[in-house]
């Protein structure tokens, strides 16, 4: 079965999350990724935790189709051999700091002459210009720089997302940067430089609180699970302790609401919440006869009549529901792939494709593919064996 980037090849000096993010989204089309990593200790993700069954949940997630090659590029023949990989690769990928690269002689402009068909991908913090080019970036850092906590949370606590969402958006745009540059070496000839910078990315996730706030308006207040303007829209407890999510859009569906799920039409006349913007005014009236017709039914009821009222909803799942979620089992969403540990379930990327399936290889361990990938280069055993004295490898 052909993929997409079956015979583009693509070496990444990367670590943490937003390059190997990217990165492996470039191996689920069937790109070979050769992941560069230090001798002996790799990607330092690889000890952020022990969560499955002793492996990083960070690196699992961001590292499986991959090869492994130990390199400490500071050594002459370790250069020698990352820029024979570069010479006939497709793609070059790096985060390391601001101006790294272009020292250790691996900047576009340096590797344009070595191969004029490469396209390299700089991933950084706040991109390769400008005051904040040096300025160290973590996820939370960008985050708080992006105004993304400024809009999230509560009205007293500002609250960052529960996963690494910045170096995900960042993730992302390398990714498809990197789709429209091969697109378009199929009409130049030629290589091109991208860089994608983790600020810009997620301040684009943050266009509509932007647009909200234009010309120095009031942005969006910080309202926990709920709208920020929109109401009933957020969390409400039922009855047994669990959590349905509302999502009424309308006035049409305000009114089915209080007909078929809280069983009183009439309070859809009632001058507090007859229009959007009363019932945001008067929130926690309003909540109270929710939480009260709610609280003697249990979550299956609530659901029941919201599917019967055609409301939108949802549960308020926890990590363990997610792995057990029924839509994700009845789309086999998850697959086993191998790991240094035994086999590890991994969900499939989004969006179902008919003409192939997607690559979902092993996860390596440090090295892996060292030995093998030295060979193709032309590394004899004696050279291999003298460089991992030197520490080379």
């Amino acid at each position: 079965m052909t993929r997409p980037l079956d015979h583009i090849t693509v070496i990444s000096l990367e670590h943490a999350i937003a390059a190997p993010f990217c990165t492996r989204q470039l191996a689920d089309l069937g790109a070979r990724v050769i992941k560069i990593e230090r001798p002996e200790v790799g990607d330092f993700a690889r000890g952020y935790d022990q969560r499955v069954n002793g492996l990083s949940s960070h690196f699992v997630w961001t590292n499986r189709s991959k090869e492994s090659l130990t390199l400490d590029i500071k050594h002459d023949q370790a250069m020698q051999v990352l820029l024979m990989l570069l010479k006939t690769a497709d793609v070059f990928v790096q985060n390391l700091a601001p101006g790294a690269a272009a020292r250790l002689g691996l900047s576009f402009e340096q590797l344009k002459t070595l191969n004029p068909r490469l396209i390299v991908c700089d991933i950084s913090g706040y991109g390769n210009d400008g005051p904040y080019r040096d300025k160290k970036a973590y996820d939370l850092l960008i985050q708080s720089e992006a105004g993304f906590l400024s809009v999230t949370g509560t009205p007293d606590t500002p609250s960052k997302a529960g996963c690494s969402i910045a170096d995900i958006a960042a993730g992302m745009y390398a990714y498809t940067n990197i789709l429209s540059a091969l697109l378009l070496r199929e009409k130049t000839g030629e290589g091109s430089h991208i860089d994608v910078s983790m600020l810009e990315s997620l301040s684009e996730w943050m266009s509509f609180p932007l647009y909200y706030a234009y010309n120095d308006a009031e942005p969006p207040a910080r309202s926990g699970a709920s709208h920020a303007t929109i109401y009933p829209y957020g969390p409400f407890p039922v009855g047994g302790g669990a959590t349905i999510m509302l999502g009424l859009q309308n006035e049409r569906e305000w009114l089915v609401f209080c007909d078929k799920v809280l069983c009183d039409a009439g309070l859809a006349k009632d001058e507090r919440f007859n229009s959007n913007s009363q019932r945001h005014q008067n929130r926690e009236q309003l909540s109270v006869l929710i939480e009260q017709c709610f609280a003697a039914l249990d979550i299956t009821a609530v659901e029941s009549r919201l599917d019967e009222a055609k409301i939108a909803h949802g549960r308020m799942n926890n990590m363990s529901e997610l792995w057990s979620h029924p839509q994700l089992s009845a789309r086999q969403r998850w697959q086993q792939v191998a790991s240094p540990v035994g086999h590890i379930s991994a969900l499939l990327p989004p969006g179902v494709n008919s003409a192939y399936r997607y690559r979902m290889d092993a996860v390596p361990s440090v090295g892996q593919h060292t030995e093998a990938i030295l060979e193709e280069c032309g590394v004899n055993p004696e050279t291999m064996q003298s460089m991992k004295k030197q520490g080379a490898i």
